[in-house]
């Protein structure tokens, strides 16, 4: 990581734990960011307010989930502003997710490609095609199968994927019918159980998988699936 990566990393780690603290009453223990390409994650960890924990302790993670979703969607637009004041990066798609069992998160941004990161992605692999076809199952599973499949290496502890066209009739329906958050919790439920039961991940990519993160753009019709992995297994 070169200087001023690193900078605009350190930037960006501060201003999000600083929002996340003032929005949540609790900042999280640290914040990785990662800049590759059009991509830009932000690892978040330890990070679960006293309210949040009773919650979670009298099995209302719905509860959590929702209001954390509703608090995010007010934020979005200020990240977005914030990351193209320091990087550059026009941040056009943005996803998000809670890995709450582990006091995880994970924000995506995926930028315009005229204004994407130098820093290369590897899009070349091993264990691509495998890694493909357990998405296409895992989907076909759940929803349908995808339309398209694209994935990369963002860095050695970060594997993207991106569905596109994964909505079945009755999804598109009940979005057009303002049910898009009952809908977003009850794919999130259903995929990552499909998502962490799967053991074969690990054994593909040779690593352990810390977490897995997964959000929609229904109006893309538009999957990110986010792999934190520990290369060292």
């Amino acid at each position: 990581m070169d200087t001023k990566e690193h900078q605009q990393s350190s930037e960006l780690s501060s201003y999000i734990s600083k929002m996340l603290r003032n929005n949540f009453g609790k900042g999280p223990e640290s914040v990785y960011v990662s800049i590759s390409g059009t991509f830009i994650t932000f690892y978040i960890r330890n990070f679960l307010s006293p309210t949040e924990k009773v919650l979670m302790k009298q099995k209302q993670e719905e509860i959590v989930q929702q209001t954390r979703d509703m608090v995010m969607q007010t934020l979005i637009p200020e990240i977005k502003a914030y990351i193209k004041i320091i990087t550059g990066m026009e941040v056009r798609e943005f996803y998000f997710d809670w890995g709450l069992h582990n006091k995880s998160a994970m924000f995506t941004g995926i930028s315009t490609d005229s204004t994407r990161s130098e820093k290369k992605v590897i899009e070349d692999y091993v264990g691509k095609e495998k890694i493909h076809n357990e998405i296409i199952n895992l989907s076909r599973e759940s929803e349908k199968k995808p339309e398209e499949i694209y994935s990369c290496i963002l860095n050695p502890r970060t594997l993207l994927v991106i569905r596109n066209g994964i909505l079945v009739r009755i999804e598109k329906q009940l979005i057009r019918q303002g049910m898009g958050e009952p809908l977003t919790l009850a794919k999130r439920a259903v995929e990552k159980e499909l998502l962490h039961n799967n053991n074969h991940f690990e054994e593909i990519l040779n690593s352990k998988v810390v977490d897995i993160f997964v959000d929609w753009d229904f109006d893309l019709d538009k999957s990110v699936i986010i792999f934190a992995l520990n290369p060292t297994k």
